[in-house]
């Protein structure tokens, strides 16, 4: 890969696990009135076509791994467990009103954090069941959970298998201790491999990896040996991000500076490391930071043009309608998003109160619906299309000229009413959504608000 190019677009930029992006949001989040609305209407689309999405925050670590940007309550008090899956079932009833006398078919449901396995077995047994009790789990749902090697006991996959879940997803961030110990996190390789072995032994039919590039004390030849391992083990997709450094959000990462990270050239190297490797180990890049075996779902959905990307990330289930219940959580009806309280404090305050505990939320616009669709086929299609009539606004045309750079550096290629990103573009396809993000581009920032693109 060029490293020019890795340098020259290498600027601060969104994810695009939604458009428009959380900063961007409308300053009032649409009432309660409104939001039930736009759950009614998503509801009766998405509930009939293809079921709904659940995403279930559980923000809880017994300690913090300093290199995390997740919303996270540390404590050792397992207390805690009970009071918070009944917060989440309760707010699941009030959803659950919304939708009448029709019985919500279950398409998905992950499970995130914080640290699920924070949670006993016997808790998010309770959870789950709570959750799925007088609905239909669709005959082809996906259920997955976030695991960290240093908790998730052999009874966690027994007692999650049981209750539907077939995907788990591993936290391994690096294997080299050094690095492990500059961001807290408490794990061994022997752990991740009995967790994937067992996983695949119970039955779990997909196991995914998340690695980390750009992380303190973190050098090319660490990375060389993680991915020596992680090849070894053979994850059936794995999610390679860099590291965001933002410690004006995230007050743990003040635990190291700058000059413990790899600077750009190192962080670049890891980069390409970790890449080379994968894709000689026969992994394909299927989106941003994303790379699957041919035998993962996640590249047939690519295949087939029919893989999605929203707050959970890449995923081959497409719904239109997603429900986050916990403290944090993002909803989705598509034609609008809400986020629920951050603190678990005033989450259980709305909660106890009876109200849907959204603190902020935004109701899309004709032009964001039209810049959502291109950006979302661009992020899991690496192209987009529109003609003179349909999928086109001023804001369209406006990214077009803002591409002419990249169309130079033959990082996309433009055709009538119909735009490309290359094999070499691939790389940069946060760069390319960017130039979709008309509200970004209103109001451009003046303080930092994201990463670095690579």
């Amino acid at each position: 890969m060029d490293k020019d190019l890795l340098f020259k677009y290498n600027t601060p930029g969104p994810r695009y696990t939604s458009y428009p992006t959380v900063p961007y949001w409308q300053k009032t989040p649409p009432n309660e009135e409104k939001w039930k609305e736009l759950v009614q209407d998503a509801f009766v689309v998405s509930n009939h076509k293809e079921g709904i999405s659940l995403y279930v925050h559980l923000p809880f670590c017994e300690s913090l791994c300093t290199y995390c940007g997740c919303n996270t309550r540390i404590t050792v008090n397992h207390a805690v467990e009970t009071k918070y899956i009944n917060a989440v079932l309760k707010e699941w009833e009030m959803y659950f009103s919304i939708f009448g006398e029709t019985i919500p078919v279950i398409r998905e449901i992950h499970l995130g954090g914080g640290t699920p396995t924070f949670f006993s077995p016997e808790n998010l047994k309770k959870l789950i069941n709570g959750l799925t009790q007088n609905t239909t789990v669709h005959p082809s749902a996906q259920f997955g959970f976030e695991a960290h090697p240093g908790n998730t006991t052999d009874e966690h996959l027994k007692v999650l298998y049981e209750v539907g879940f077939r995907r788990i997803s591993i936290g391994v961030q690096d294997f080299n201790p050094l690095v492990l110990a500059m961001i807290n996190r408490q794990q061994t390789y022997e752990q991740v491999n009995h967790l994937t072995r067992k996983a695949r032994e119970i039955g779990y039919t997909s196991v995914n990896y998340d690695i980390v590039y750009g992380l303190p004390q973190q050098k090319t030849c660490y990375m060389m040996e993680t991915m020596m391992k992680v090849i070894r083990l053979k994850p059936d997709r794995i999610a390679f991000y860099s590291y965001a450094h933002v410690p004006w959000i995230k007050s743990g990462q003040r635990n190291f500076t700058e000059l413990d990270l790899p600077d750009a050239d190192k962080k670049m190297a890891i980069y390409e490391t970790g890449r080379n490797a994968l894709e000689l180990a026969g992994y394909h890049d299927i989106g941003m930071d994303h790379f699957a075996l041919e035998t993962d779902e996640l590249y047939k959905a690519q295949t087939e043009q029919r893989l999605h990307r929203n707050f959970m990330g890449y995923t081959d289930t497409r719904t239109q309608l997603l429900i986050g219940l916990g403290a944090s959580s993002i909803s989705d009806t598509w034609w609008g998003y809400v986020q629920n309280e951050k603190k678990v404090e005033d989450y259980y305050k709305r909660i106890d109160a009876g109200q849907i505990p959204v603190f902020r939320g935004h109701v899309l616009t004709r032009e964001d619906l039209i810049l959502r669709k291109h950006i979302l086929r661009l992020m899991t299609q690496f192209e987009t299309s529109w003609s003179a009539e349909n999928e086109v606004c001023d804001e369209v045309y406006h990214a077009i000229e803002r591409l002419s750079e990249m169309e130079f550096d033959e990082l996309i290629e433009l055709k009538l009413y119909r735009l490309l990103i290359t094999e070499k573009g691939k790389a940069f396809v946060r760069n390319v959504c960017m130039a979709f993000d008309a509200r970004m581009w209103e109001n451009l920032p003046q303080t930092m608000l994201f990463s670095q693109t690579v």
